[in-house]
């Protein structure tokens, strides 16, 4: 790609991203979106909302979003200081080297427009030049600064973490444990098995217990009464101007027959949620899995890492979620469903990857002028036409890229949840994991296997030959992954318009019947956002030495995203849970990635530039960041994974005088109760007739 394509790029996006940022003021201070834009906050004072981001403090955002919102921005703040001193590094030092080579072309700045980026990249350096020492050691300080960053985040993060749970108030999940396999005789219950055992063998700790049941028939029936409430009260919120009733349509359907035929449908349900709610408390309905609770924190901690039985597979223990964290149609699965599931998952992950492959392979081809006039003879002269060819190689491609991934979030999440994980916190966990390695393989490494040597996916078959190959097939697509940086710059600018939220609430304006009754608060969804961020640091990092002039887009990448979502997540979304920051080792191990692969094709690179020496001093490089990153496994992951006897018992002590210890534990044995289980409650409308309304939907 030429220079004029990318400027062409950057100017377009640039524009877009002004444009946004401009609709979102303008549209936030209008009464008719405060549901789109602060649904938190509605009736807040408005305020410049790039100052307001710039001046909340950590503790503002805690409060806001919990401590998975602080790790979300450290993410950012981290990014934005290691990005820093890369570019001062890469655009300051590296790129005027990259420059000023004649590998390629002798040097003619009157005609830079009409240049290859690639003479900004390190294939334009002389082979064998005394110049490449300075990529050499770019590359080792880049890594120690990137290390020290990831040691003082990790620290900090644990440190908040431990902080957060010394200063909190008693919560349901951290006194309850999540009991499966409970043996039960022959005309026995469950319930009466866990009694039995937590008395006899927890007797000084033991509280009470809620047995699951099998609740899929009746979350049916949930759903299909929630529906039809939105659509009494959509229907009942259609008023004329005159404030008369509407008339029948076509003459033939009124608003009084269809609230009439409504509430009969919906009577009828409740009917029936009421009988299911009746057998599912039979112990014929019930799950061999049930939610014990402790006085003690300790206590819990206890039943979760001491084996319960001889018997390996009978009384396995977990970590309680959340009681609004849990994700209760698991438990209507059996055990062989949930195996197949995660068979069928593995599979489809497969599938899912190489159809991306292909799609990977397509888009690849857009940026090449002339595989584009072969695969389309026709338009080879519209394709001439300069503004065409430079929209067509410099934007598409990333245009389509963006859009095609923007799907598979809600795959992921979907694969996650058949694989039966107890919380949706898990779930998104797990997903964001899933997301993490779809967006490397099938993003990164499918987008420079297939666009530059098409078929070479037999790269990775011999190992010593990885890091030449990789040194040759990552640089060809430095132009691609730059116009893909800069054109992320409106993707998360349309993250301030809300497009999707504000297109659904002005068809709701117009469209009195889809008018929703109430506004819920967004949540966030970090397991499709922190892969992306943790894109962009993996893109940054692997073309530090190769081509250096991303890093000035990675870098502005990050200040908006900075900025952006500081400002969602105190106006926009609402936390649905809080893992206590646990979305952070994903993120360390994630850049440990991206460090290592960096120093693999820079050793391919240096070896390629016939400099052996560099390659061979740089060997040491990548398995001191392995040994780094296993001192941080042990030092920190298990503050992350579980809480020690120290603080336990410490909190335990705390709060053991305190009166209001007595009611929590009273509320503790109805915390998990299933929310389908729960008695149907009424609520009167605003019209002449009572609606029911279900407590539990």
């Amino acid at each position: 790609m030429i220079v004029s394509a990318l400027a062409t790029s950057v100017g377009i996006n640039l524009g877009l991203t002004v444009l946004l940022a401009a609709v979102y003021s303008l549209l936030r201070r209008r009464p008719p979106y405060v549901d789109v834009y602060s649904p938190r906050r509605p009736y807040a004072p408005l305020e410049p909302w790039l100052a307001a981001a710039w001046r909340r403090t950590e503790e503002d955002i805690h409060a806001a979003a919990g401590l998975d919102g602080v790790v979300f921005v450290r993410i950012f703040v981290f990014s934005i200081r290691v990005f820093a001193a890369a570019a001062v590094l890469g655009v300051g030092v590296l790129m005027p080297v990259n420059f000023l080579g004649d590998q390629l072309r002798q040097i003619d700045f009157s005609d830079l427009p009409n240049k290859s980026v690639d003479l900004f990249s390190v294939s334009n350096v002389q082979d064998g030049s005394n110049k490449l020492w300075l990529h050499f050691s770019a590359a080792y300080i880049i890594t120690g600064v990137a290390c020290y960053l990831l040691y003082y985040e990790y620290k900090y993060i644990s440190g908040k973490r431990l902080e957060y749970f010394m200063t909190s108030k008693p919560l349901p999940q951290h006194f309850t444990v999540l009991v499966r396999a409970i043996p039960v005789t022959d005309g026995g219950s469950v319930s009466d098995a866990v009694d039995k055992f937590f008395k006899e063998y927890h007797s000084s700790t033991y509280l009470s217990h809620t047995v699951v049941h099998q609740t899929g028939k009746l979350r049916r029936l949930l759903n299909d009464a929630e529906n039809i409430c939105t659509k009494l009260a959509n229907i009942k919120s259609v008023r004329h101007p005159s404030g008369d009733p509407p008339g029948k349509f076509l003459g033939i359907f009124g608003r009084n027959d269809l609230v009439g035929k409504y509430q009969k449908r919906l009577e009828d349900l409740e009917e029936n949620v009421r009988m299911e709610q009746s057998d599912a408390t039979r112990s014929r309905q019930e799950v061999a899995a049930a939610f014990v609770s402790f006085r003690s924190r300790y206590g819990a901690a206890n039943a979760i890492y001491i084996r319960q039985s001889d018997n390996p597979t009978e009384w396995q223990t977990e970590h309680a979620p959340d009681p609004h964290d849990v994700y209760w149609p698991f438990f209507s699965t059996s055990f062989m469903e949930r195996w197949i599931s995660k068979f069928v998952v593995f599979v489809a992950s497969i599938l899912l990857i190489l159809v991306f492959l292909l799609v990977a392979a397509f888009v690849q081809g857009l940026t090449y002028m002339e595989q584009l006039e072969t695969w389309l003879p026709f338009l080879k002269n519209i394709l001439e036409i300069a503004v065409v060819s430079q929209l067509i190689t410099g934007y598409l491609p990333s245009v389509i890229l963006h859009f095609l991934s923007s799907y598979v979030p809600s795959i992921m999440k979907l694969f996650s949840t058949m694989q039966g994980f107890i919380s949706v916190s898990g779930i998104e966990r797990s997903a964001c994991n899933k997301m993490l390695r779809f967006t490397i393989w099938s993003v990164f490494f499918a987008n420079v296997l297939t666009g530059s040597v098409l078929g070479q996916l037999k790269i990775f078959l011999d190992p010593k030959e990885i890091p030449s190959r990789l040194a040759v097939v990552v640089p060809a697509q430095a132009s691609f992954f730059i116009t893909y940086v800069v054109t992320s710059w409106t993707s998360i600018a349309s993250e301030l318009t809300q497009t999707a939220s504000l297109l659904y609430h002005l068809w709701g304006s117009c469209a009195k019947c889809c008018k929703r009754d109430d506004s819920k608060p967004p949540s966030m969804h970090y397991h499709s956002e922190i892969p992306r961020v943790l894109l962009f640091g993996l893109l940054g990092l692997t073309y530090f030495i190769v081509s250096p002039l991303i890093l000035p887009f990675v870098l502005v990448y990050f200040c908006l995203g900075y900025f952006i979502y500081r400002n969602q997540l105190f106006n926009v979304y609402s936390p649905k849970y809080d893992t206590g920051g646990r979305f952070w080792p994903i993120v360390h191990n994630g850049t440990i990635f991206s460090l290592v692969l960096m120093h693999i094709i820079a050793i391919g690179v240096f070896g390629l530039k016939k400099l052996p020496l560099a390659s061979s001093l740089l060997v040491p490089l990548p398995v001191l960041t392995l040994l780094f990153n296993e001192y941080c496994r042990n030092r920190f992951l298990p503050i992350f994974k579980a809480y020690s006897t120290e603080a336990l018992i410490k909190k335990d002590r705390e709060e053991q005088s305190k009166p209001e210890m007595a009611e929590f534990f009273s509320n503790l044995v109805t915390a998990y109760c299933d929310p389908a289980m729960k008695p149907i409650q009424r609520s009167s409308n605003s019209d002449d007739r009572t609606t029911p309304l279900l407590s539990s939907a």
